[in-house]
């Protein structure tokens, strides 16, 4: 895997993932599609792996035509034998696994959107945020690791939500916490067969859900909480997780990368004053 990458969105590849494999978990929208057709646009083949079937294969079916290599896989990355035989269609495929983006997590309204106040918590809505989020990273790891001869890299995506409290979604934060410390047992595990492991702790990402899903109101709180006039775009959490995947970030593993604009780097009410009373 060698050059850098000029960002091409075309699907011709610039060689820095030729002739690797990577699975992309969450991949049917956001963050994960953004990521898939990054790794695919510098070569790789991608497995695009999501819970809804018609999402998986319209991310895929996007990669081809813009002249990529991929395979949309269904799965819930929960259950451990859905997983067990994903990851074996993409290597009788393909032959091997070199890059896995765990990326997948429960945003669903029935789940995320009931995560609220911890003394009016449904214990099942925990339970299902812990068996996606966090199992479904285990899972991927586990049945990953294995596929991978020649070592690889491995990015798990977390939050800023793991290294903040917050009113709400306190499952949601505890187990993209516990992604953390996930990352780093993986990477000290493996380290020695040449896998790495790190994680990614994207802020708010302005993906066309979440713009949906914020009010006018609240988009402006979040704008006033960053250092920087801009927001992070799926675009620059690909532009980081295709950094971690090749070989020029190869002595990094077990770390953490925050990419918030400046949003935990400083006491937000000092962003949202001088956004409200500017010198």
């Amino acid at each position: 895997m060698n050059g850098r990458s000029d960002g091409r969105s075309d699907g011709r590849s610039d060689g820095r993932f030729d002739g690797r494999v990577a699975l992309v978990t969450g991949a049917g929208s956001g963050i994960g599609a953004g990521c898939a057709a990054r790794l695919a646009a510098e070569g790789a083949c991608v497995g695009v792996l999501d819970l809804r079937t018609a999402a998986a294969r319209a991310t895929a079916a996007g990669i081809r035509s813009r002249g990529g290599t991929a395979m949309a896989l269904t799965c819930d990355v929960s259950d451990e034998k859905q997983v067990e035989e994903a990851v074996a269609t993409l290597v009788a495929a393909f032959g091997r696994v070199d890059v896995l983006h765990s990326n997948a997590a429960v945003l669903d309204a029935d789940v995320y959107g009931r995560d609220r106040e911890l003394d009016s918590l449904d214990v099942a809505v925990w339970d299902r945020t812990m068996e996606v989020n966090l199992r479904g990273a285990m899972l991927a790891v586990k049945h990953t690791v294995p596929a991978m001869p020649d070592g690889g890299a491995i990015v798990i995506t977390s939050s800023v939500s793991a290294l903040v409290g917050d009113t709400v979604h306190a499952a949601y934060g505890a187990s993209k916490a516990a992604l953390i410390g996930f990352t780093r047992y993986v990477a000290t595990m493996y380290g020695s067969r040449g896998v790495r492991c790190n994680a990614v702790a994207p802020a708010l990402v302005l993906t066309p859900n979440a713009q949906r899903a914020l009010t006018p109101a609240q988009l402006a709180d979040k704008a006033a909480e960053r250092l920087l006039p801009w927001a992070c775009t799926v675009e620059d959490v690909a532009a980081l997780v295709s950094f971690l995947c090749s070989d020029e970030s190869r002595c990094l593993t077990g770390q953490t990368l925050v990419l918030d604009s400046g949003t935990l780097a400083h006491r937000p009410q000092h962003a949202v004053h001088q956004s409200r009373h500017p010198l």
